[in-house]
């Protein structure tokens, strides 16, 4: 089903800041980029979601960005809790809705995961979390191993739906650490949205580290497999530990 076919959510029809964003990025990413999105009509058209992409590209954000608006809901992603205490910056991201995520551990860290998932719970909102924290250090840019950061928030809010989300291309404009691509233009990304996964469903995915560890798997297998479809080439068999290769995981946002 193509997006123009879907029924846009009630926070992307009701006047909001995203509106003059949207006016002016989405025109301007389709210059540098032809989206394609394959099963559009598996992302939610009302309620609380954990979308979970792939990250190969500093471009990527866009991508996703532009896919979820044309799928009829407002993107949000998951910050720095630091970035929230910038002058205007800070201003920015309460307005949109953006998710404060913080670097702190054990107690701290958990109840902002609480208060964050509640509020997406109140106001029916998405949130886009990348799983691997951080750009995927794999050489073939498939997806790396995760951190449970997107499962725990799902677990957070009740059993948020997790839904797995591909995308190919746009390394093609933004290579990684590399440098913009301008010509030739419209390149070609396409974008596939796999099935919900609930985690409440995972055997013991309720907090143990363990289990929300075999839970993140899943998600990220489920990304793999997605990946593998645009790529019409078989994903690897485990994912990539970026620690067993001695390098270091930056960026990261989750644990």
């Amino acid at each position: 089903m193509v997006a123009s076919q879907l029924r846009a959510s009630r926070e992307k029809t009701r006047p909001s800041i995203f509106w003059p964003l949207a006016a002016i990025v989405v025109p301007l990413f389709g210059l540098l980029a032809k989206v394609e999105i394959i099963d559009g009509e598996k992302m939610p058209r009302e309620g609380a979601y954990v979308l979970a992409p792939n990250h190969m590209s500093e471009i990527d954000p866009l991508v996703v960005a532009v896919a979820v608006w044309r799928l009829g809901r407002a993107p949000r992603f998951m910050a720095k809790e630091s970035l929230f205490r910038v002058p205007v910056l800070g201003w920015a991201l309460r307005r949109t809705g953006m998710v404060p995520v913080s670097r702190a551990s054990s107690g701290a860290g958990a109840r902002q995961t609480l208060d964050s998932a509640r509020e997406l719970v109140r106001l029916g909102r998405g949130v886009i979390v990348y799983p691997e924290g951080s750009l995927t250090r794999d050489p073939d840019l498939w997806p790396m191993r995760g951190k449970t950061g997107a499962v725990r928030l799902a677990l957070a809010g009740g059993g948020i739906p997790v839904i797995p989300i591909a995308h190919w291309g746009a390394q093609q404009i933004l290579p990684r650490y590399g440098k913009l691509r301008l010509w030739p233009l419209r390149r070609r990304v396409r974008v596939i949205i796999g099935d919900a996964i609930d985690v409440q469903s995972i055997d013991g995915a309720a907090g143990q580290p363990i289990a929300l560890a075999a839970a993140t798997d899943e998600v990220m297998a489920e990304i793999a497999t997605l990946l593998a479809q645009l790529r019409d080439e078989p994903a690897p068999a485990e994912r990539w530990k970026p620690a067993a290769h001695g390098q270091e995981e930056t960026g990261r946002l989750e644990s």
